[in-house]
């Protein structure tokens, strides 16, 4: 593993995972040789990769630090992945020091660095839960011991559906999103974003193809299809949009210049 000579229990270094994927990406020393080749390969496949990762990074600061604006003092965020300042945390707590935060991921590498997560402010509270995002009665019951889930919650959910199938035989993620938001407060928000191949098919279904043969399903997802999450949701504006043009800022409109970002994202409030 890069940067430590020991690999933790219950790590799969057999087999690349998303979240160590997108360490690498992000310039991280969390991850293994298997997830390095896999990201390499995408990499080759698919230079907007990087750019992607990055314009994420700045859409889950700017949609949190928009709801936290607007009230939200609670966040449940999957698919955390591993820790890259600032973290959600950071960002609720640096408008309101008294905001929840409970990060969730099914990675044990996650959970070793779960202490790094962990530091938040005195007045509010930061915890982690070990759990994957289909196991959604263990997720909530825990996310709940931290949470007030009668309350508005902002549910954070940034580059993970395209992990996840639409097969009722299979992960049926647009049911496992509706319980979701169902189990939570009106005033609650979903903060999504999603890889599309709308606007570069070719690399992005090269990209997708790495990523099968690697053992991780890979759904890049239409602007249809995606916006299909907020069904029943009041998005906030501009709506659903590619990344870098929801709420940019200076950093956001400069870095629109590099190039094409195949990401969707969107912003909802619960009714």
């Amino acid at each position: 593993m890069t940067g430590s000579d020991a690999v933790s229990p219950g790590i799969d270094t057999s087999r690349p995972h998303p979240a160590r994927v997108y360490d690498w990406w992000l310039g991280g020393k969390d991850n293994y040789p298997v997830d390095e080749e896999l990201a390499r390969k995408i990499l080759a496949a698919d230079p907007t990769v990087l750019r992607g990762a990055r314009a994420n990074r700045r859409f889950m600061q700017r949609a949190v630090r928009t709801v936290a604006e607007a009230g939200t003092r609670q966040f449940l965020d999957i698919g955390t992945g591993i820790p890259t300042e600032p973290n959600l945390h950071q960002v609720a707590q640096g408008v309101a020091p008294e905001a929840k935060v409970v990060y969730a991921d099914n990675d044990p590498i996650v959970l070793r660095h779960a202490e790094a997560l962990l530091r938040g402010t005195p007045e509010g509270a930061t915890e982690y839960v070990h759990a994957d995002v289909r196991d959604i009665d263990t997720l909530l019951r825990r996310a709940g011991e931290v949470l007030d889930l009668r309350e508005p919650v902002a549910l954070s959910l940034v580059a993970l559906t395209h992990y996840l199938d639409d097969d009722p035989d299979g992960d049926d993620v647009y049911g496992l999103l509706r319980a979701y938001v169902a189990a939570l407060a009106p005033g609650s928000h979903l903060i999504l974003s999603q890889v599309t191949a709308d606007l570069n098919p070719q690399a992005v279904g090269k990209a997708a193809e790495h990523f099968r043969r690697g053992g991780t399903p890979f759904h890049p997802r239409s602007l249809t299809e995606f916006s299909r999450f907020f069904d029943g949701l009041e998005l906030l504006g501009p709506g659903v949009i590619p990344v870098h043009g929801w709420r940019p800022e200076p950093e956001d409109v400069a870095a629109q210049a590099e190039g094409i970002v195949p990401v969707y994202a969107g912003v909802a409030r619960k009714p």
